[in-house]
């Protein structure tokens, strides 16, 4: 189960990077594009763990990196979304989380993972722009992660839990 849990994910962080920058590239809310990427990683890590979480999501972050219209240095996304894995994988996996403590964990998961890749980019001297426009583009990407996840998140751990038939957390 374990290769096609891997597959699965590995179409659906394919699919979420398709989505995230060709459909919704043309719908900008004060230029934020919605990280579908990063709730698949939330999800993910949310199921598996904070280590598979953190794998998976250095792995899809080197694909957002990578994928045009990239104009910054690449690792930047793989750290942020690395970062935001684990941090979703450290939800208690002993507890069956709420739906309030999974929309906390996705607005933990964008606010940490779009303040690394701005903070990054202020260390490589790689961001153009000032702290307001930072945390405004923060404060925006948190609001369409949230809105999102109510259809993101449940339908990708509903596939997890599928595939993975030992867990009953969720």
């Amino acid at each position: 189960m374990t290769l096609a849990r891997n597959l699965t994910l590995a179409v659906l962080v394919v699919v979420a990077l398709v989505l995230q920058v060709s459909v919704f590239s043309h719908a900008l809310i004060e230029g934020v594009v919605p990280n579908f990427v990063l709730l698949v990683v939330v999800a993910a890590g949310l199921m598996q763990g904070a280590q598979f979480g953190a794998v998976l999501g250095f792995s899809a972050g080197m694909l957002v990196d990578l994928a045009p219209p990239a104009e910054h240095v690449a690792g930047r996304w793989a750290l942020a979304l690395m970062l935001a894995g684990y941090v979703a994988g450290r939800l208690r996996q002993d507890v069956r989380p709420t739906w309030g403590t999974v929309a906390l964990t996705v607005l933990a998961c964008s606010f940490v993972s779009s303040s690394v890749f701005a903070l990054s980019g202020v260390v490589l001297r790689d961001a153009a722009g000032s702290v307001t426009e930072m945390l405004r583009v923060t404060i925006w990407g948190m609001g369409w992660d949230l809105l999102l996840a109510a259809l993101v998140v449940p339908a990708v751990l509903l596939l997890l839990r599928r595939l993975t038939p030992g867990r009953v957390v969720w």
